[in-house]
C-alpha cells in the first residue's frame, strides 16, 4: 500500500462564523473518508468578521441588520437554517434574542500561538462550542483561558501573551495576507497553497476537491 500524501490545508475562519464551524464539520467528514490517502496538516488563519466590535459585543440582531440590512424575520430564517444545518451535523448551534457578536482579536491571538504548540484545531473546536452553544464572550480573557486550558495549554503563558499582546501583529499581517489574496468572505479552505473552495461545502464537494488536489501532487 502507498504511503498517504501530504497535504496542507489552510482555513481562514472567524470563531464567531457559523458557516466556518459547519463547513470545517464537513471537511472533517471528507477528510475521514480519505485517512489511506492524505495526510491532513490543517493550519488555521485569522478572519475578523467584526474587528470594531468592543469588547462586551453587540445583539446579533443589530449586528446583521446594520450589516446585511436583514429584517428581523429574515435574520431569524436565516439562523433557523443555521441551526438545522448544525444539527444535521451533530452540531449544537443556539440562538437566542439576547445574542451578541464579540470581538474575536484575542482569540485569534491566542490561535495563532496555539499553532505553534500543535493545539490549534483542538483550540478552534472549543472556541466555536464556547460560542455556539455555550453563548460565551469570545473576547472575554477568563472564558478563553478556560479554553486554553481545556486543551492542555498554559493558562499562565496565555495570560501573559494577552498582556503582552505578543501576536498582535501576526493576526493583522496574516488578515492582511489573505485579503490580499481576495478572501473577503469566510469560511476559505485552501488545499497545498493552490486550490482555493468558498464557502461551506458538503462533504461530497469537499471528497471531490481532495480527490482532484491528490491526483494532481500524484501526477
Amino acid at each position: 500500500m502507498s504511503q498517504p500524501i501530504d497535504m496542507r490545508i489552510d482555513i481562514v475562519s472567524d470563531v464567531v462564523c457559523p458557516w466556518c464551524y459547519i463547513g470545517f464539520t464537513q471537511l472533517s467528514r471528507a477528510l475521514a473518508q480519505r485517512l489511506d490517502r492524505i495526510e491532513a496538516g490543517i493550519r488555521w488563519h485569522p478572519f475578523e468578521l467584526s474587528p470594531a466590535t468592543p469588547a462586551e459585543g453587540i445583539l446579533m440582531s443589530d449586528y446583521v441588520r446594520d450589516r446585511y440590512g436583514a429584517s428581523a424575520e429574515q435574520s431569524q430564517s436565516n439562523r433557523a437554517r443555521i441551526t438545522q444545518a448544525g444539527a444535521d451535523l451533530g452540531i449544537d448551534i443556539r440562538y437566542s434574542p439576547e445574542g451578541r457578536i464579540y470581538n474575536t482579536n484575542k482569540a485569534h491571538q491566542l490561535l495563532c500561538w496555539a499553532g505553534e504548540q500543535g493545539r490549534q484545531t483542538a483550540l478552534k473546536l472549543v472556541l466555536f462550542k464556547a460560542y455556539f452553544t455555550e453563548g460565551a464572550n469570545v473576547s472575554d480573557d477568563l472564558v478563553l483561558l478556560d479554553a486554553v486550558e481545556s486543551v492542555g495549554l498554559d493558562r499562565v503563558d496565555a495570560a501573559a501573551i494577552l498582556d503582552e499582546g505578543r501576536f498582535v501583529d501576526t493576526v493583522a499581517e496574516e488578515v492582511a495576507f489573505w485579503q490580499d489574496r481576495n478572501v473577503t468572505g469566510v469560511p476559505a479552505f485552501i488545499f497545498n497553497g493552490q486550490f482555493m473552495v468558498p464557502g461551506a461545502q458538503d462533504s461530497d464537494t469537499f471528497l471531490r476537491v481532495l480527490d482532484k488536489v491528490c491526483d494532481k501532487i500524484a501526477a
